[in-house]
């Protein structure tokens, strides 16, 4: 028989010393700091802290960018030869098709081909250009001074009425400062050779990365994007796609608008009876590939040339032609052939071309509006907003008809077969998602192959144990008296 004492009494779920009255202190000592901050948050206004979280944002972002900049001018001997390099690929791709898809060339071969080819038409025109500048150096001299007397004339007969006493002082001042700066203008002739050195090398290390680009560009593009993590493959293969197609459309149009430009002006030029017709034509067709600069630079040039050559009055004509054309390419030109491909507003074309001069030079003025399309066009479509839907169901980018540049089923030829020989021989058949889709393909089929095995080594250990347990023993790695 026990005694039981009287009952112990039970807190009071308040009281000290219990988890009630714990939470109860700890939200009493928090209290004062809660409210606390709440007074804080107050005393600063809500936009002044959206404001600040977007400022240090922007701070991040602009460090990064001015890094990657600041990367971009330590190593531009390279990246500007591989950005040329790009911008052949993308022009000299429909010559590597039709050599590769339609006669059945291989890849290098196709490649060497479209390079060479291109190299030989460039170094053609520039021998042709030579040869007219050499043969006709002699008349040339002799046009520019009949041209510089009657400018003389002009300048004293005209409405502005300047003596010759005024023209020959500015001569003479002109040749003073020549004699004065003859050291700074030797020091500039030595950079500008070892500057053209640099276009040299640059030129040969771009004709290189053409012709890898154009034999195995897919290949190496799927290198790339696999290195990134899965789930962003997909995206980001598709976006930067279509980005390609915005980058080879706007190099195919600016070309086409140069020849444009380059035609009607030299046809002018030719009419008005100006000489170095063919010379002034690659002028302006290799500075119409810089838009708006290069082409009011090109047609101030073939006005000073129509000035110094035949006078004012052929001058005032060759000008006439230059406003001419500007205004075919500005009316008709840019807003029919580059409307769709490359959707740029002018302000924006013109805000990026002066932006990336003051950033890069001349050459910051060449990729400008490359950059600002291949840009647009992946944002857009990580955007939801796909400029060229037609790709994702095996079309061409611009039209409802079939692509022949697709990639083929993995399942399709068999792996080793002549039909796979083949398709690897095709520029265009190999991507990050084919590739993935075939390794997952030869991985079921490893495994497939590794049950059959297995299965056949189970049915053979069933009829000889013995060899069956010497068999399983040698693949675990141990003995087979242990």
């Amino acid at each position: 028989m026990t005694v039981q004492g009287p009952a112990a009494p039970q807190p009071h779920p308040g009281a000290p010393g219990t988890a009630a009255a714990d939470s109860q202190g700890a939200s009493t000592l928090d209290e004062p700091s809660a409210v606390a901050h709440r007074h804080a948050e107050q005393a600063v206004p809500y936009s002044l802290r959206v404001a600040a979280g977007i400022g240090w944002r922007l701070i991040i972002v602009a460090v990064v960018g001015l890094g990657l900049l600041r990367i971009l001018g330590m190593t531009k001997t390279v990246m500007i030869p591989v950005a040329v390099g790009v911008l052949l690929t993308a022009l000299a791709m429909p010559a590597m098709v039709f050599l590769n898809h339609r006669l059945g060339l291989g890849r290098h071969l196709s490649a060497a081909i479209t390079t060479l080819g291109s190299l030989g038409l460039v170094v053609g025109a520039l021998t042709l250009a030579g040869n007219q500048l050499v043969t006709g150096f002699t008349d040339l001299s002799d046009q520019i001074a009949a041209g510089i007397q009657q400018i003389q004339e002009w300048l004293a007969e005209g409405p502005f009425a300047i003596g010759s006493d005024q023209i020959n002082q500015a001569i003479t001042a002109g040749q003073n400062w020549v004699q004065e700066n003859a050291s700074g203008l030797t020091s500039g002739a030595l950079s500008a050779g070892s500057t053209a050195t640099e276009v040299l090398v640059g030129a040969i290390i771009a004709l290189i990365c053409m012709f890898f680009f154009l034999a195995e560009g897919d290949s190496i593009w799927s290198f790339f994007v696999r290195m990134m993590p899965r789930h962003v493959q997909a995206p980001v293969h598709e976006a930067f796609r279509r980005g390609y197609v915005s980058l080879s459309s706007y190099v195919k149009t600016q070309v086409l608008v140069a020849f444009v430009d380059a035609f009607f002006i030299s046809l002018g030029a030719w009419l008005l009876g100006l000489p170095l017709v063919i010379p002034l034509f690659l002028i302006i067709f290799f500075a119409s590939a810089v838009p708006i600069v290069g082409a009011v630079v090109s047609g101030a040039l073939a006005v000073v040339l129509a000035l110094v050559v035949q006078g004012p009055l052929i001058a005032l004509a060759m000008l006439a032609v230059v406003i001419g054309v500007q205004q075919l390419e500005s009316h008709l030109l840019q807003p029919v052939l580059m409307g769709r491909a490359v959707s740029l507003h002018p302000l924006a074309v013109l805000l990026g071309v002066a932006a990336f001069s003051f950033l890069f030079g001349i050459v910051g003025a060449l990729f400008a509006v490359p950059f600002l399309a291949v840009t647009n066009t992946v944002i857009l479509y990580w955007t939801g907003h796909d400029k060229f839907p037609m790709l994702a169901h095996g079309y061409s980018a611009v039209s409802d008809s079939p692509k022949s540049l697709v990639a083929h089923d993995p399942d399709d030829p068999e792996p080793g077969s002549k039909g796979a020989r083949r398709q690897r021989r095709r520029i265009g058949d190999i991507s990050p998602i084919t590739l993935r889709e075939k390794a997952v393909v030869e991985d079921r089929k490893g495994r497939a192959l590794a049950a059959e095995r297995a299965e056949e080594e189970g049915e053979r250990s069933a009829d000889d144990p013995e060899q069956g347990a010497d068999e399983a023993s040698t693949n675990s790695g141990s003995h087979p008296l242990r």
